[in-house]
C-alpha cells in the first residue's frame, strides 16, 4: 500500500480540496539538510520556507554581548520561516540551523505568492499558520516576563515533548530564558516530585 504523502497530512484539516492538492503539492520540493547545516543565516533574505517532515531545527540570534540565544525550536510538522524577511525582503536577524539531519518540503516565495493569490483555501491555511506563529511568539514573549522558569519548562514539556527529548539542554535553556544550570536544577526538582 502506498504511504500517504507528508504534505497531505499537513494540509488535511485546512479545507483544501483534493483538486487543489494536485496543484499545491507539486510546487513543494523535498530537500534534505545535514546536522548543523544552515537553512538561513543572519543577513540573508528569506526566499522560501519549509515544512519539517523529520528532524529538528532551531532559530537563534546573537545578543549584544555575543551570546547565542535560541529564539525558536521546531520539529516534525512545523513550518519554518522568517516572516519579516520573506514578506518584506529584509535581511534576517536570525540564524536557522538544523540540529539533526532533516527532511523538509520547501516552497519558493514566487510559488507561494502565486498560490496565495489564486487558491482561496491555500490562502486561508497560510493565514492560519501566520496567526498561529504570531500567537505562539506573543505567548512565549509574555511567558519570559511573567512566568516562573519551571512553569515555562513544564509548558514546553507538555506542548512539545519531542523537543525536550531531542534537543540539547543548552538550546532549551536559552529558549526558556535561563541558564543550563538552572534548567538542570528544575529538571531534578520535577523528577523528585
Amino acid at each position: 500500500m502506498k504511504e500517504e504523502h507528508f504534505l497531505n497530512k499537513v494540509f488535511a484539516s485546512s479545507g483544501i480540496t483534493k483538486d487543489e492538492l494536485k496543484e499545491i503539492i507539486p510546487r513543494y520540493k523535498q530537500v534534505t539538510f545535514q546536522n548543523n547545516d544552515y537553512l538561513l543565516k543572519e543577513g540573508q533574505v528569506e526566499k522560501s520556507y519549509w515544512f519539517i517532515e523529520t528532524g529538528f531545527i532551531r532559530s537563534y540570534i546573537i545578543d549584544t554581548e555575543g551570546n547565542d540565544i535560541t529564539f525558536n525550536l521546531y520539529s516534525t510538522g512545523d513550518v519554518v520561516i522568517d516572516y519579516p524577511s520573506m514578506f518584506f525582503f529584509a535581511p534576517t536577524r536570525e540564524n536557522i540551523q538544523a540540529l539533526t539531519d532533516l527532511v523538509c518540503w520547501e516552497i519558493s516565495f514566487n510559488d507561494f505568492q502565486e498560490m496565495f493569490n489564486t487558491i482561496t483555501n491555500f490562502r486561508e491555511q497560510q493565514r492560519g499558520l501566520l496567526v498561529g506563529c504570531y500567537f505562539a511568539l506573543k505567548e512565549h514573549s509574555i511567558s519570559l516576563i511573567a512566568d516562573q522558569a519551571k512553569d515555562r519548562y513544564l509548558r514546553l514539556l507538555k506542548e512539545k515533548p519531542q523537543i525536550v527529548q531531542n534537543i540539547s539542554l543548552k538550546h532549551i535553556a536559552t529558549f526558556l530564558g535561563i541558564t543550563d544550570t538552572s534548567l538542570s536544577r528544575i529538571r531534578k526538582e520535577i523528577a523528585s516530585e
